[in-house]
């Protein structure tokens, strides 16, 4: 081991100097005599290098995966409750390339705290956590990038209160695949979730069985030209009843398309340069058929547009002959896209988290979906770029975002991860007409507790109480209902989540082969999957409502989200102590809706499209009075009764076919948007179905 010596301060002609020591492995730390207060550090060099220790830390808490050789390990033991920065954003430093990484646990068994690579000036390391008092936390530097020698300072901040115990929590167990980890996703049609690992010539699948636990099939495949080092995504885009992938490489996409038997895939790469981020499966063209989205780095964004029996056409944003314009910054700067109907009009949208280089190249961006049909029923489908707009053009360093009803009152919430910087948590606020504006409640929602940074994003109910909860990096923000959150760090995996065992818990699997079992909690639950017909078999950008007594609860079916991994296409639903449910609505993507009364609930039930559609007999009533009828821009409704205040409404077509939803404000709908026609205007008010037909002139 070696000795280093914290800087020396002088003040007032006096000086003092406190001797530590850092090591060449965790064990060697163990032994060292342990931080306990804040200073600046140094890694001094012997013989031109500075980071020469035997162990390499692990596992990777920071970006940019392995490849180092060497580290140097200090043991950081705090007496109190800190908020602290580990820095080497020093001034000493400038020209220099570091990466950290902080754990709690013990040698052999860490766990990450946090990490960085790149947040600071040019290419330093800043990471800012929680610790508690008298827990022992190792500080492991790496020579990723440089193996100079380095200051490196240590800052205790704020004292911070632990919360209380978390409301749910996660047994730990380890499964071994081969390949790297990238999904928890059914892969062969039984609604089970399995566990996906990939190399370039093996797709390894732990089945999970009716009777517990994991089989464990390899299927060899035709070498990958490009590997999912960015992200995988996950759906069965030629309806063969068996999921097929798509990876994100730095180079290029590769799609493994399952062969129909569930024990072969055949590779189709494209010869196109594509230095992917998030990839997505979504039925861009509206056309029931999944097509793949996926964010370009450094070019425009690109997408392959599906023929109906599982070819793709390859096209750029921003090139001639591409038919939606989808993210087209020159240079890139497309990180996570998701796709969400965030304006209620039943269509996806598609949002795109966005990172690096001048302000312009790190805007997010909002494509709002504004397909509608003309007076000859076919469909037109453009998309528009309205972020600024509707207040999320935000230039934030963000890699993924979480999008989720937070407040559970009928529209999409977002929460914005930060990779550097603060977080975000953005509040939909729509209106009768449409009209979104989201409003930012960050400092009053209890996010910026959560002071660590990363790229993974993604939002569950992980302990079934009805409110949606965010994953963030490992860390669990549980949510309370109203926008507000209670930080709970270090909780789970970064990876992919799902059901791995059937209880209708979310669970979770880390990209280091752990299984994150949840431990369940008392709350009831419902499970939802969604087998489309005129849509996507997947039935992806479906939107399903829950009523219970205790309200409504909204959620979006969609593949890919967060940035890397892929997660559950089965829809998962907290029912808190609530022992029934009302009714169950899915809005497809085609328009059909399906409305189920009083599902059994602890059970996972699946839903084929169009099996249970109401008639337009079974909801007309008459004593719902709509003037004037024919109307050309609102819709006035002659009651003053308040149960229709904010109650939720939906326009049909005559044929059945849903054009848009939302809410009544002040007894009147805007419907200037419909062609002209017979319709039918729906309103859910309280448990009641009231409804009646109009014209729009």
């Amino acid at each position: 081991m070696k000795i280093k010596l914290l800087l020396i301060l002088c003040l007032a002609f006096s000086c003092y100097n406190l001797a530590q020591t850092n090591s060449n492995s965790c064990a060697e730390a163990d032994a060292d005599t342990a931080i306990t207060t804040a200073g600046t550090f140094t890694i001094a060099e012997v013989a031109g290098v500075g980071i020469n220790g035997t162990e390499i830390p692990s596992p990777i808490c920071a970006t940019n995966g392995s490849g180092a050789s060497n580290g140097e390990w200090y043991r950081y033991i705090p007496n109190d409750n800190y908020t602290v920065t580990i820095t080497t954003d020093l001034a000493q430093n400038s020209g220099l390339d570091t990466r950290v990484h902080i754990y709690s646990g013990v040698c052999g068994n860490l766990v990450c705290e946090a990490g960085d690579d790149d947040a600071g000036s040019g290419f330093l390391s800043v990471a800012t956590f929680n610790v508690i008092s008298g827990t022992t936390y190792y500080i492991a530097f790496d020579d990723r990038w440089n193996d100079s020698g380095f200051d490196w300072e240590l800052i205790e901040g704020t004292v911070v209160n632990p919360p209380p115990p978390a409301p749910v929590t996660f047994t730990q167990q380890s499964l071994s695949t081969t390949g790297t980890n990238r999904a928890v996703v059914d892969m062969n049609g039984d609604f089970l979730d399995d566990i996906v690992a990939v190399n370039a010539t093996n797709i390894n699948i732990r089945h999970q069985l009716t009777t517990g636990g994991f089989d464990n099939v390899n299927i060899t495949t035709t070498s990958a030209d490009f590997t999912p080092s960015w992200s995988l995504a996950a759906a069965d885009y030629n309806a063969d009843g068996y999921t097929d992938l798509v990876y994100g490489g730095g180079s290029g996409v590769t799609f493994m398309r399952s062969d129909g038997t569930g024990t072969g895939f055949t590779e189709v790469s494209g010869p196109e340069y594509v230095f992917s981020q998030r990839s997505n499966f979504v039925d861009i063209n509206m056309d029931g058929h999944l097509d793949a989205f996926v964010c370009h780095d450094v070019q425009p964004t690109v997408y392959y547009l599906n023929d109906g029996s599982g070819n793709l056409t390859y096209y750029q944003t921003a090139t001639s002959g591409a038919p939606f314009n989808l993210g087209d910054y020159s240079s890139g700067g497309h990180y996570g896209s998701i796709w969400v109907d965030y304006d209620n009009d039943g269509d996806s949208d598609m949002f795109i988290a966005k990172c690096g280089g001048e302000e312009a190249r790190r805007r997010n961006q909002m494509h709002r979906n504004e397909s509608y049909y003309d007076v000859n029923d076919n469909l037109i489908v453009s998309y528009t770029e309205v972020a600024l707009s509707i207040g999320l053009s935000d230039p934030m360093q963000t890699w993924s975002s979480a999008w989720g009803d937070f407040d559970n009152d009928g529209d999409m919430d977002v929460f914005v991860g930060a990779s550097t910087g603060a977080h975000k948590l953005m509040r939909n606020d729509i209106d009768g007409s449409g009209n979104v504006t989201f409003t930012d409640v960050s400092s009053t929602s209890g996010i910026l507790t959560m002071t660590s940074t990363g790229i993974e994003n993604v939002t569950y109910d992980f302990d079934n109480d009805g409110n949606l909860d965010i994953a963030s990096n490992g860390n669990l923000l549980i949510g309370n209902g109203d926008m507000t959150f209670t930080l709970y760090e270090n909780v789970l995996p970064v990876g992919s989540f799902g059901d791995l065992n059937n209880d209708g818990f979310i669970d979770g699997f880390s990209s280091g082969g752990t299984i994150f079992m949840n431990d369940t909690t008392n709350n009831n639950w419902i499970t939802i999957n969604t087998v489309g017909t005129a849509s996507n078999i997947n039935g992806i950008g479906a939107r399903i409502t829950i009523e219970t007594p205790s309200g409504f609860q909204i959620r979006d079916v969609r593949s890919g989200d967060g940035f890397r991994y892929m997660n559950t296409l089965n829809t998962h639903f907290g029912l808190g102590t609530d022992t029934s449910i009302t009714s169950i609505t899915i809005e497809w993507p085609s328009g059909i809706v399906d409305t189920i009364f009083n599902p059994a609930i602890n059970q996972t039930h699946n839903y084929v499209e169009g099996t249970n559609q109401l008639s337009v007999d079974e909801f007309l009533i008459s004593d719902l009075i709509l003037y004037p009828n024919p109307t050309s821009h609102y819709l006035n409704l002659n009651t003053e009764n308040h149960e229709l205040d904010k109650a939720e409404f939906s326009i049909f077509d005559i044929s059945g076919r849903q054009a848009f939803k939302g809410k009544i404000y002040d007894n009147k709908i805007d419907v200037s948007r419909l062609q002209s026609g017979n319709y039918i205007l729906k309103i859910d008010a309280n448990g009641s179905v009231k409804a009646q037909k109009f014209i729009k002139k």
